[in-house]
């Protein structure tokens, strides 16, 4: 398999709408980095699916803040505990996103 060289792995970050640094960390942290997004919303009572369809952007977005994210300790922690619908606003980088959804879920 041939390496990109740093102009095509550039454009692709770019299509992507994301920094280059950010690309290369997805690659790094590997196609199973997003994993508790799922679990976090239906846990949270919103659906995933019917997000896909009405806001893919949205959940993109937040799909590539949670392969970033720094506490997956906490959130594998909260989800075994069953508490994470009480205590994701703590540590989860998605929350602010989350309530809004949220918000929008209820009106």
């Amino acid at each position: 398999m041939r390496q990109l060289n740093t102009a095509e792995f550039d454009r692709i970050a770019s299509e992507l709408r994301v920094s280059p640094s950010d690309l290369s960390e997805l690659v790094r942290q590997g196609p199973h980095a997003a994993d508790e997004l799922p679990q976090m919303l239906k846990a949270l009572g919103i659906d995933e699916e019917a997000l896909s369809r009405t806001q893919p952007l949205v959940l993109r977005h937040m799909e590539r803040v949670c392969a970033l994210c720094h506490q997956k300790g906490e959130c594998v922690r909260e989800f075994a505990a069953g508490t994470v619908a009480e205590h994701y606003e703590e540590y989860c980088p998605n929350a602010p996103t989350i309530d809004v959804l949220g918000l929008e879920a209820h009106k």
